[in-house]
């Protein structure tokens, strides 16, 4: 596909929210109004009965951007500023990471001992950020929704927790952290795991006094937070709300009837 000066245009930087590249629809307008409304690969058109060439090269590129996302590590540098005690699973390297899930659930005694020593204990909000299965959705994402949620659970006068980024981290480490520091509600912040759609998307999961004894239903869940889902300021303040609401219902999760 090439532009006004005969060069080859970056298929990844094209915007296919309302590009339609069936040739000749009936109903151009509709297409596009189609396209606005879902990130589904719709209105591509084919040929023969194949992916025309340009729809098939986006394809290939949105997947290998998940591949990157998955398999690049967080620069957590950019924790640095905000005091952020860092941690290290079991799965000492991303390939351990991605072959054996159980490690990225699990600390050594050492990691939890030193936890407990550098780390507030008895709080009320323990956050966490962990880099999951999406590196981009963390570095994209993360600090954006940290320093809005930081101010709004300060406002409401809640004790905070010292903030802990965990690499290499699947979502049950929150639990064992939780035990550890006797945390009233834990926050998590992790990379989802991306798909064909975006590689920037983060969820996060929240507990009542989360525990490794209990199953995983007792997470709730805000997920698709980036700026195609929900943005990182809507996503903080719901956060927040919510951290209010476990509070006062004292419990999280399928037991939250609401």
């Amino acid at each position: 596909m090439n532009d006004e000066d005969g060069f080859v245009r970056d298929i990844s930087a094209i915007d296919y929210h309302t590009r339609v590249t069936i040739q000749h629809p009936c109903n151009l307008e509709a297409c596009r109004a189609i396209k606005g409304s879902t990130n589904a690969r719709i209105c591509v058109g084919k040929a023969g009965s194949s992916y025309r060439t340009e729809s098939y090269l986006r394809y290939l590129s949105d997947h290998a951007a998940a591949m990157d996302s998955v398999w690049k590590e967080v620069d957590d540098t950019i924790f640095d500023p905000y005091g952020f005690v860092k941690v290290e699973t079991c799965a000492k390297s991303k390939e351990a990471y991605i072959k054996r899930p159980d490690l990225g659930r699990i600390f050594s005694s050492a990691t939890m001992d030193f936890l407990k020593k550098n780390c507030r204990h008895d709080i009320d909000v323990q956050i966490l950020i962990v880099d999951g299965l999406s590196a981009y959705a963390i570095e994209e994402n993360a600090l954006d929704v940290y320093e809005v949620m930081l101010d709004g659970l300060k406002a409401r006068g809640y004790s905070l927790g010292t903030p802990i980024y965990i690499r290499h981290g699947r979502v049950a480490t929150m639990d064992s952290i939780s035990e550890a520091l006797h945390a009233k509600v834990i926050v998590q912040l992790i990379g989802e795991r991306p798909g064909l759609i975006t590689n920037q998307s983060m969820s996060c999961y929240m507990a009542y006094e989360a525990s490794t004894k209990k199953p995983e239903s007792q997470r709730t869940v805000i997920s698709n937070i980036y700026a195609g889902g929900t943005p990182a300021i809507e996503a903080a303040a719901q956060i927040v709300d919510w951290c209010g609401v476990l509070m006062r219902e004292k419990k999280s999760g399928a037991a939250l009837k609401l």
